[in-house]
């Protein structure tokens, strides 16, 4: 609980209108998409980076624990106040300051919501790809601290790739500004990719210049069913071995065809044990070739079945099989473990074989679908918490998973980060001298430790 002293000098600094203790308020920011929860003491809403600063000089001086909240969307608890204190919520800097046509950059806010930055500049005919599955409502700033990711990175790369500098206020209540406006910049240590992914533990992004490509002329979107995963993976290997890079790759294994099965009228025959939605984007003249190359490429690997989508009807019908499979996931059981494990792209069906394989030795359910480009797969432990033992059980299988993912030479977390979900996981990917010195890092900028701390490292916060 903070003193009223400190609420005071809070609300002098933001207004009395941008400051709430008032516990409903507090309640609504107290969790993330984890479901765990953690109530602040006062949540604030600042405006500018020169408020932000005040509030980080107040709570570096007083000791109080900050943490910066986009639209709460993140799966690894990146955003939760777990020491209570001030939660620094900022959905009043939605601006988009700039959209350069010229030099195809963008000046934006970190509360401006992924999908209204993308309309905006495909507006101008220009293009940002990232495009992480909370697109409609998570913040760039957000996006910017976890190094979002999403469909299309398999050709187009991650939030860092476009990221090309930031204003930034540091723990301390320094205002700070990282790369610029050009393509190129090797002046001294590259801090813009030091911010990009660190969770909102090393500093508040406060301004974000974004890298811009052309605008797609055209998408054409594709559905290729197989009779086995193995078949599927192959597939994806051979489309890039031929030097055909997607836009898209999804994959659905068996698991998750089972539940859209039950769940929706979706018709899926029972002989389909994977999926692959593919979709290519360039000229229109190039695209049909495209589509027919994927095509004859995969034929060899168990194909069923092929759809080529004619026009954005067709398109939005195959992708409502990707996405019935989240809202389908709690019809298995109430609880959701969603990890976000990485593997070569060549493993992908032997990390399927070993999930297979976890979830019937620990008697968990585990629905797996994800991008298949990259290797990302989403693999969900599905359980009732209210059974007696469960928490021992989803224990025992996220640790085998990570472990199986890592002997296949992947990682732990491909977009989602590490927050207080994967914390106690960190050692199993990281060697202890790596972690020593992410912890300098920690120190040199956030000597007092108030800025989200207990994320990444642990309750220890890298002190």
């Amino acid at each position: 609980m903070l003193d009223k002293a400190i609420i005071q000098q809070l609300q002098q600094i933001v207004g009395a209108d941008y400051l709430t203790t008032e516990p409903a308020d507090l309640t609504c920011y107290a969790f993330d998409a984890t479901q765990r929860r953690y109530l602040p003491d006062v949540v604030v809403y600042p405006h500018n980076a020169a408020e932000i600063a005040e509030i980080l000089k107040l709570a570096n001086a007083k000791r109080i624990p900050v943490v910066p909240r986009g639209s709460g969307s993140g799966f690894s608890g990146g955003s939760l106040p777990i020491e209570g204190g001030i939660e620094l919520v900022l959905r009043r800097m939605d601006r988009i300051l700039e959209i350069d046509e010229e030099n195809m950059i963008a000046v934006v806010e970190p509360g401006v919501v992924t999908e209204t930055f993308q309309k905006a500049v495909e507006a101008h005919g220009l293009f940002y790809p990232p495009d992480p599955a909370s697109l409609k409502f998570s913040s760039m700033g957000g996006n910017v601290a976890e190094c979002a990711g999403g469909p299309r990175c398999v050709k187009y790369g991650v939030t860092r790739d476009y990221i090309l500098g930031l204003e930034v206020v540091t723990p301390t209540g320094d205002i700070i500004n990282t790369g610029g406006r050009t393509m190129k910049g090797v002046v001294g240590y590259d801090l813009t990719r030091l911010f990009v992914g660190s969770e909102g533990t090393l500093g508040v992004v406060t301004q974000i210049i974004v890298k811009l490509i052309p605008k797609p002329a055209a998408v054409k979107t594709m559905l290729i069913t197989f009779d086995s995963i193995r078949g599927a993976s192959q597939a994806v290997s051979h489309i890039v071995l031929g030097r055909i890079i997607p836009t898209t790759l999804e994959f659905m294994d068996s698991t998750s065809l089972d539940v859209v099965r039950k769940a929706t009228n979706i018709v899926i025959p029972e002989q389909v044990k994977a999926v692959l939605v593919v979709e290519v984007d360039g000229e229109p003249e190039l695209l049909e070739k495209q589509a027919q190359q994927i095509l004859t490429i995969v034929q060899p690997f168990g194909v069923v079945d092929t759809k080529i989508a004619q026009n954005k009807a067709e398109s939005d019908d195959i992708w409502k099989l990707r996405r019935s499979i989240s809202p389908s996931l709690r019809t298995v059981n109430p609880n959701k473990f969603n990890e976000d494990i990485c593997v070569p792209r060549s493993r992908i069906p032997d990390m399927i074989v070993a999930l297979e394989k976890i979830s019937s030795e620990v008697g968990v359910p585990i629905i797996n679908f994800g991008h298949a480009g990259d290797g990302n797969i989403h693999v969900n432990v599905m359980v009732d918490l209210a059974t007696p033992g469960m928490d021992e059980k989803v224990e025992r299988a996220l640790r085998a998973i990570f472990e199986a993912t890592l002997e296949l030479g992947g990682t732990i977390s491909g977009e989602h980060g590490i927050g207080i979900t994967k914390a106690p996981y960190l050692r199993m990917e990281l060697k202890d001298k790596v972690i020593d010195y992410m912890r300098i890092i920690k120190r040199a900028l956030d000597p007092n430790n108030i800025l989200n701390p207990g994320k990444i490292f642990g309750t220890d916060g890298g002190q």
